[in-house]
């Protein structure tokens, strides 16, 4: 079993930043992949962005991508997603996603990001 906390959500004025943090734990060895996704109220939930953990590979959805960044600390198997000018319209709860070889899939608890215009 992988256990994923995350960290880092909050309330930012529109135009801030904030960064984001999950850590693996458990049988977190060395994923296929990490990743963000969120869900805003009454939305379903949405890719954001991954990294793929040997080749470095990133990708990011259309409408964060020039203002998010993923990054990751192999040792510590963490994941990070530093998110800049932010817009009401980021507001949702994000939650990190690990993939681990075979393709299982764990999810963190989600934390809040609140953005006010």
């Amino acid at each position: 079993q992988v256990q994923l906390v995350e960290s880092g959500g909050g309330l930012v004025q529109a135009g801030g930043s904030l960064r984001l943090s999950c850590a693996a734990s458990g049988r977190a060895f060395r994923p296929y992949s990490m990743g963000w996704f969120r869900q805003a109220s009454g939305k379903e939930r949405e890719f954001v962005a991954e990294i793929r953990w040997s080749s470095g590979n990133l990708n990011y959805a259309d409408s964060v991508k020039g203002r998010f960044a993923i990054s990751r600390d192999n040792a510590k198997v963490t994941m990070y997603l530093q998110m800049d000018s932010l817009k009401p319209e980021d507001t949702a709860v994000y939650y990190c996603q690990y993939r681990d070889r075979s393709m299982t899939t764990y999810w963190g608890q989600g934390t809040q990001v609140t953005v006010s215009s």
